[in-house]
């Protein structure tokens, strides 16, 4: 937990960058997991789950849509840590690069789920 903690401080105090995309990787990841959540409708009985090129929209029931809130969850908590860690042991080059991608799929994800949400 000391390996942490120094990170974070030492992230904070000389990689301001860094520390700005991991907030931003964070509340990104809120805002994704607040927006799954509200769009979730369990009262539905099929909604659209997925997108193929060649079939089209899938069906399945609400709780294929439970993906999202998960994805939030692992993009916000653990791509933080792994940042972290990257930090640790490779430096800030390598780190700024994972929350950047980060931040993509992010909202890569997000993209995706509203485009769900449209055709449903």
């Amino acid at each position: 937990m000391e390996t942490f903690k120094e990170d974070l401080i030492a992230i904070y105090r000389s990689e301001r960058w860094l520390f700005i995309l991991m907030l931003l990787n964070l509340l990104l990841s809120i805002v994704l997991l607040v927006f799954s959540i509200i769009n979730l409708n369990t009262n539905s009985a099929v909604v659209k789950i997925g997108y193929g090129d060649i079939g089209g929209y899938r069906d399945g029931t609400w709780t294929g849509l439970l993906v999202f809130p998960l994805l939030a969850l692992n993009f916000g908590l653990l791509h933080n840590l792994l940042t972290l860690r990257i930090f640790h042991k490779r430096g800030s080059g390598m780190a700024k690069f994972f929350s950047i991608t980060t931040t993509a799929l992010i909202l890569g994800t997000i993209l995706v789920l509203i485009r769900l949400l449209g055709e449903g």
